[in-house]
């Protein structure tokens, strides 16, 4: 059986979707503006380590935005051309909604959407699954920058220390979001990714994998490699 939602009812199915999140959790929205309450539901999902993906309209997401997102250790973020779709799906539910995941549109908006339990009608949420699978699949390589905004705060300079130029033949991992790429301690970071430290250019940014091994590890720009990498490296 699929439910109707009307504005306060979109708001509050979204916020108990987010919160009954066990295995994964998938928010595509052409704008992100999270409210402070939604945030915190999406921090604490994200200590559990389940499979959060948010998928946003390339060019409209904000700095403030996406330092919340590189915040979390479990979210991948997505990027995805001329989306118009809204779609909230976790393991058990779906919500199709004209809402944006947008403070603004929940607070002052008309909105209205549909809620679909899996167990309720399975190929019917199977159908929403594969479609935003096949979003997902879409929105992988789609490069994109972000706008400054004043919150960000001043830009820090390059680092002028130099990293050791020992380069390493073999398959690699960006230490922010951890996709498979050539080992190159010059350039540990994908595209997407270097595009987004591109704006601060802070080489001591903590950021979450090992170039190397892939495992999770406090790395940097100007270190990214993990200590147990850097021994067998230095031998």
């Amino acid at each position: 059986m699929v439910k109707f939602l009307e504005t306060t009812g979109v708001s509050a199915e979204l916020t108990e979707l987010i919160k009954n999140s066990e295995e994964k959790l998938f928010l595509i929205s052409p704008y992100l503006q999270i409210a402070d309450r939604l945030r915190h539901l999406i921090k604490e999902r994200d200590s559990r380590k389940i499979d959060i993906r948010v998928i946003f309209r390339t060019d409209k997401l904000n700095a403030e935005e996406m330092s919340f997102l590189q915040g979390l250790t479990s979210v991948k973020i997505l990027s995805c051309d001329n989306l118009h779709a809204k779609c909230y799906l976790n393991e058990n539910a779906a919500i199709i909604t004209s809402m944006n995941l947008y403070q603004h549109s929940q607070q002052n908006n008309w909105e209205m959407g549909i809620k679909i339990e899996k167990n309720n009608d399975p190929e019917l949420y199977k159908k929403i699954y594969d479609e935003v699978m096949f979003i997902i699949q879409n929105s992988q390589h789609t490069p994109f920058s972000i706008k400054k905004i004043e919150k960000e705060g001043p830009v820090i300079p390059k680092s002028t220390s130099k990293k050791p130029q020992t380069i390493i033949d073999g398959e690699g991992f960006c230490i922010r979001c951890g996709t498979d790429l050539k080992i190159n301690p010059e350039k540990p970071l994908c595209f997407n990714c270097y595009k987004f430290w591109e704006e601060f250019s802070n080489p001591l940014y903590k950021e979450k994998f090992c170039h190397i091994c892939g495992k999770e590890s406090s790395t940097t720009y100007e270190k990214p490699v993990c200590y147990s990498c850097y021994k067998k490296q230095k031998n």
